[in-house]
């Protein structure tokens, strides 16, 4: 077993290690219980105050989305302003030029959604002022809008009938002074002490070797990088991402970074059993997540381990495997690694090229994204798996002859009518938005509005195709991540991914909101000897076979067009 599989076995390892108390953690926050974290509730008290928040008042589902919908929209407003005009603020040493309203439009979006889609190079696109007090602020909030979602639909589920779903305010608040601050301080810490700056200076310059002058960016990155990892958010301080080497120095960083990445998601799955008093149950939802990422995993490791044939048809050894794209800092094993991780659970930070990824990696990472719920982001994880839930409780009832239940409660047509339109709502955006784009690219390319065929994919046929899908992709599964061929600064792109960017953040969460607070509403129904339990393995593999099956019938036809095209072509390569 070589040091890079051990490293992301230790990784996976110590992300467990942290995820496991923190749910229980969580599951005592947030129901109210006293934890060790209690000395901060004077300051939150001042937040409440200054807000004019009264926490004690109870909210209904319908009056949480309310205040979930008004506070994203101010944000909206606020950055729009704060990025086009970000050259007459300041903080702007290197002297970074505002942002175009169209680059503007998706910028905000993208990052009001948790998404962190970005059309701008990161360290040129933006001044420090914005990248603190937008793009840093809005990894806070976006993180913590989708924590504070999810504890909602807890409180459908805790009680036996109940129209009262606790404060949104409150769970907010808790969100980011109970979680994400003080961890975002402690992995910040960490970056700072091995190599990521802190720095308000302006660009630093150094002689090469070759006697070049060369400017090196910097900023106060790490407290950035800390929160956008931890939040699931993803945004870049530096345009490469974390495959830069002063965002993310060593093993060491990279290891702090991924495990960041993950632990929240999967402490929010384990959170809500604890909430909810049914520990079996999240159990089972963990083991159907981690399942779903090992099948995604190693075949992505084995991918990349197995190099290009292109380069084998050279004669030329690949004994590390395919090393394009790729830092050697890292390698093709843990770059998998975070390729799978940052895809699933919508992070979106890269630390290698998935464009530069062999075909059949492009194809789990494209999967990852289209199920988007093994583990998931902040809150919305367990929120997507609980649509496909829904439904395989509705076959099962249907299998057996009886009214579907859940946790006690009747799953009747209403439901089942919006758990339909959220699972409709997905390959709508990302197939109609790929076609579309596919479309302009070949009828109006030449246009002015749009941009020159030859400045818009750098890579012609499949892989040029699987570009465009997956940055529709990546926009509804709030990913961010991309294949960085496709030249998507432009009116086109800037206003079609931000669109499906808003859509493929808040309709899904309305979605599962909606049919907690509904099935909350209801009668509660006592287990019985005919009762359809959701915590067993027959269960787990029916929710799981849903997954597969919706995924395969929605997507397919695209993959086979694009990743699965690309691959077999190569393959004759060998020929």
């Amino acid at each position: 077993m070589n040091t890079e599989l051990l490293g992301i076995i230790a990784s996976f390892a110590i992300t467990l290690v942290i995820a496991v108390p923190l749910g229980k953690y969580l599951a005592k926050v947030f129901a109210g219980e006293k934890t060790w974290t209690d000395f901060l509730k004077p300051f939150e008290s001042i937040i409440y105050k200054l807000s004019g928040i009264n926490p004690k008042e109870q909210m209904t589902w319908k009056q949480h989305l309310k205040a979930m919908l008004t506070i994203n929209s101010v944000w909206l407003v606020y950055g729009f302003f704060a990025l086009m005009y970000q050259d007459k603020l300041p903080l702007n040493p290197d002297g970074n030029a505002g942002m175009s309203p169209d680059l503007s439009f998706n910028t905000i979006i993208s990052f009001v959604v948790n998404c962190n889609l970005q059309h701008y190079s990161g360290e040129s696109g933006l001044t420090y002022f914005t990248q603190q007090f937008v793009i840093m602020f809005l990894h806070f909030t976006s993180a913590a809008t989708g924590i504070a979602a999810a504890v909602v639909f807890f409180k459908a589920f805790r009680d036996k009938t109940t129209t009262t779903l606790g404060n949104f305010w409150e769970f907010f608040v808790k969100s980011i002074t109970r979680l994400l601050l003080p961890i975002s301080l402690i992995v910040g810490l960490i970056l700072a002490f091995n190599g990521t700056p802190t720095s308000y200076e302006g660009k630093d310059q150094f002689i090469s070797l070759q006697g070049d002058t060369v400017n090196v960016s910097r900023g106060p990155a790490a407290g950035m990088i800390a929160v956008k990892h931890l939040g699931t958010n993803g945004g870049g301080w530096f345009g490469v991402n974390s495959a830069h080497p002063i965002e993310n120095p060593s093993y060491l960083t990279n290891m702090v970074e991924v495990i960041s990445q993950m632990i929240i998601p999967i402490a929010m799955v384990l959170a809500f059993g604890y909430f909810i008093r049914r520990k079996k149950l999240a159990w089972t939802i963990f083991g159907v997540m981690t399942i779903g990422m090992f099948m995604l995993l190693i075949p992505t490791i084995m991918s990349e381990l197995g190099g290009n044939p292109a380069i084998e048809k050279l004669g030329i050894s690949q004994t590390t495997g395919a090393m394009e794209g790729k830092e050697v800092r890292f390698g093709p094993t843990a770059s998998a690694y975070w390729s799978t991780v940052t895809t699933i659970i919508s992070t979106g930070s890269v630390n290698s090229m998935h464009d530069s990824g062999m075909p059949l990696s492009g194809l789990w990472q494209l999967l990852g994204m289209m199920i988007n719920s093994f583990y998931g982001g902040c809150g919305v994880g367990i929120l997507n798996y609980f649509i496909y839930l829904i439904i395989a409780v509705f076959i099962s009832g249907l299998m057996v002859g009886r009214t579907p239940e859940f946790l006690g409660h009747k799953v009747e047509a209403r439901e089942i009518k919006i758990a339909a339109i959220i699972t409709l709502l997905s390959p709508l955006l990302i197939l109609a938005g790929t076609a579309i784009s596919t479309f302009v690219f070949g009828a109006y390319g030449d246009a002015d509005w749009a941009v020159k065929p030859a400045n818009w994919l750098n890579n012609p046929s499949f892989h040029g195709f699987s570009e465009m899908l997956y940055e529709m992709t990546s926009s509804n599964a709030n990913n961010g991540s991309g294949f960085e061929g496709l030249g998507d600064n432009n009116i086109f792109w800037n206003i079609s991914t931000g669109i499906v960017l808003f859509l493929g953040r808040f309709l899904p969460i309305i979605g599962p909101i909606a049919i907690a607070g509904l099935l909350g509403a209801k009668k509660y129904i006592p287990e019985s000897a005919g009762t359809l339990k959701t915590d067993t393995k027959t269960f787990a593999l029916m929710t799981f076979a849903v997954i597969l099956v919706l995924n395969a019938l929605s997507y397919f036809p695209a993959l086979a067009l694009g990743p699965l095209a690309e691959y077999f072509t190569m393959i004759g390569l060998r020929e």
